[in-house]
């Protein structure tokens, strides 16, 4: 399957399912499909011909919201069985992260559970055994209103910050498993953009630049979205205006985030609620 397509169809079915309407309800972010070593970020642009094979390694990560409340999750696809051991490691430590997450956790220790059970786990590919290593610099994340990032993090590895959680906090805890370094640099043609969340008014001399702004604070506010939506809203010539809001600190562009060509990562995440006396896993299905 094109990975186009996969999008397409999945984008489609969330927006049906969830009855999008505009900034109130609907898909919060891109569909990321990145394949193998690159870990997240990607998903494709217009014309690409990426399709999906047999010995790829995919992590779906999508996510939906209804009035700004988003819930993130994640999964990650291998066809081949001989990535059990890797998607069984990931797995494992992100269920640890949900189960040690809670009211007055240290976000350090979190991290700390999560690499003990990630790197208890090896995988034998090609005759080479690799112990899957936690992706040190990437993190789960707080998420408030409209604001996937919320300035908290959630590490993956000890020695992260004694920051606790509270309650009434929204959360994403996800894990990045890899046979590579365990390290991620932004590589690749950028899809995924974000205007920045406090950002002012600016002042911009690009007509096209204002139009476009116009339209990503129409229909994305400060949720993520990738050059296919704005495609799909009719968009046409924009990379110059995008190029420009980017320059001026009003979009960030977020890169595929890649660690070592020719390793593998896998990713699990799920988002959950802290109450008052419980936690709650509002991502969780009978699936994963």
């Amino acid at each position: 399957i094109l990975l186009t397509q996969l999008c397409e169809t999945l984008e489609d079915s969330v927006r049906n399912l969830i009855e999008a309407r505009g900034l109130d309800a609907g898909i919060a972010f891109p569909t990321g499909c990145s394949l193998n070593w690159v870990a997240a970020h990607w998903t494709p642009n217009a014309g690409d011909k990426t399709v999906l094979q047999y010995d790829d390694v995919m992590k779906l990560d999508f996510g939906t919201q209804i009035d700004g409340r988003i819930i993130d999750s994640a999964f990650t696809v291998a066809f081949n069985p001989r990535y059990n051991p890797l998607l069984e490691a990931v797995k494992d430590a992100t269920n640890t992260g949900v189960r040690e997450a809670g009211i007055d956790v240290r976000l350090c220790d979190i991290g700390a559970a999560v690499q003990e059970v990630m790197e208890s786990y090896e995988v034998e590919l090609d005759g080479k055994t690799y112990q899957v290593k936690p992706i040190r610099n990437l993190n789960g994340h707080s998420i408030r209103p409209y604001q996937i990032h919320a300035g908290k993090s959630v590490p993956i590895v000890k020695g992260g910050e004694a920051t606790r959680m509270e309650e009434g906090e929204f959360y994403a805890i996800e894990t990045f498993g890899s046979t590579g370094k365990g390290y991620v640099r932004e590589d690749l043609e950028c899809s995924h953009y974000m205007k920045n969340f406090d950002v002012g008014h600016v002042p911009l001399r690009l007509p096209r630049a204002k139009a476009l702004l116009a339209t990503i604070d129409k229909h994305f506010g400060t949720l993520a979205f990738c050059r296919r939506y704005l495609d799909r809203l009719g968009e046409t010539k924009y990379l110059m205006a995008l190029k420009n809001l980017c320059d001026a600190g009003v979009v960030d562009p977020y890169p595929p985030l890649c660690d070592n060509k020719g390793c593998y990562v896998a990713q699990f995440e799920h988002t959950l609620y802290l109450h008052p006396t419980r936690k709650e896993v509002l991502s969780r299905g009978d699936d994963y």
